[in-house]
């Protein structure tokens, strides 16, 4: 475990009318996925004479913005997700937030954007969440956590096919419950075969919106079909499964074998994804990360060779998945999710400080 004093200064304006403990209680027995958010918000804003400044804590509300921002013409914009979790002692706690800096930048590179030294991003969550701690569920309301939103967009007024010479840099948070509405039930997956995700040189490995802009029109497609995500599959050749819309994959073996596909450049290096493998790896499974078609997936189970499939990401956790569909037919997944389940709850009693956190994994906010 971590913890690390803010090193970046703020200077903070508090809203006039924050909500009474009684009032946030209310909201918090059922605070759905993303649609509520708390009273505050950081802003810090970068020029490309001035670098990053002007870090700040304001009420939650409206960013003004004119309409020639770049952000709106060129989609010059990224993000992050992270949860803050409540433990039994009243300390909160984040998970690997470094490697979500990391993350942020690379995006940050990718789209040409100005990076964003780690301390800032650090220090503006843990002044975020210290301020509206109160919106960080209790410990013992399940799998409910405080959702974090670190993100950033191009503000110049110009119209021109350029970088910015602007930034804003951001967090807001989301108290939050299941990811998914139904419960921890298996998810039904539609392969995709009109539309990609990514492809080669393009941004998949980075966290932008408009890569999640793009699944739109398949996720779709998927639920005309009756299946809550998409399976997408390699740009080149439409024949390696690569995520889904915000997840990863692992495919597992009757051997004790696990799969996920390598990151390749088309993927997003997910957190969760490469802790599970740390975790698995521990447990003693071969863990390869490799490319992987969708006809190993159908003839894997189709054949009994592969025993579970789940899908992993930092909303969701860790999903099994009950069954795959596609122009043409389906597939029923196996019923057996016990791997699956038991790491799922293996990593939240991690996250939760349920369990030792032997890998220092964990960052204290307050």
């Amino acid at each position: 475990m971590s913890q690390t004093t803010s090193s970046t200064s703020f200077a903070v304006t508090e809203a006039a009318d924050r909500r009474s403990a009684d009032e946030i209680a209310h909201l918090l027995a059922n605070p759905g996925f993303g649609s509520l958010f708390t009273e505050h918000m950081v802003l810090v804003e970068w020029t490309g004479d001035t670098g990053w400044q002007e870090a700040r804590v304001v009420p939650y509300g409206p960013i003004p913005l004119d309409p020639s921002a770049a952000v709106f013409h060129y989609a010059q914009e990224i993000f992050e997700g992270m949860k803050a979790y409540r433990h039994s002692d009243g300390t909160v706690w984040t998970f690997r937030p470094e490697r979500n800096a990391e993350r942020f930048n690379a995006s940050a590179r990718r789209l040409a954007m100005p990076e964003l030294p780690p301390t800032i991003f650090l220090d503006a969550i843990k002044e975020l969440v210290t301020l509206d701690q109160g919106w960080v569920p209790p410990a013992d309301s399940g799998e409910t956590s405080l959702y974090l939103r670190p993100f950033m967009i191009a503000t110049e007024e110009a119209l021109g096919v350029r970088p910015s010479n602007r930034y804003l840099f951001s967090v807001i948070a989301s108290p939050a419950g299941a990811y998914f509405t139904g419960g921890l039930t298996p998810v039904s997956l539609w392969v995709s075969d009109q539309y990609v995700r990514a492809a080669a040189g393009g941004t998949g490995a980075a966290k932008c919106g408009g890569n999640y802009a793009a699944s739109l029109a398949s996720q779709a497609e998927g639920i005309e079909h009756g299946c809550d995500q998409v399976v997408f599959l390699d740009a080149a050749e439409h024949r390696y499964v690569e995520e889904l819309g915000g997840m990863n994959l692992f495919f597992v073996y009757a051997d004790g074998r696990v799969v996920t596909p390598e990151l390749t450049g088309t993927i997003l290096p997910g957190i969760t994804r490469s802790s599970l493998i740390d975790l698995l790896r521990e447990r003693g499974h071969d863990v390869t990360e490799r490319r992987f078609t969708i006809d190993e997936w159908r003839d894997g189970v189709a054949g009994g060779e592969i025993t579970e499939v789940f899908a992993c990401g930092t909303a969701a956790v860790i999903t099994p998945v009950g069954r795959l569909a596609w122009s043409g037919g389906e597939l029923a997944m196996p019923q057996d999710h016990s791997l699956t389940l038991d790491l799922r709850q293996e990593l939240l009693d991690i996250q939760y400080g349920r369990a030792e956190d032997r890998h220092g994994w964990l960052y204290q906010l307050v």
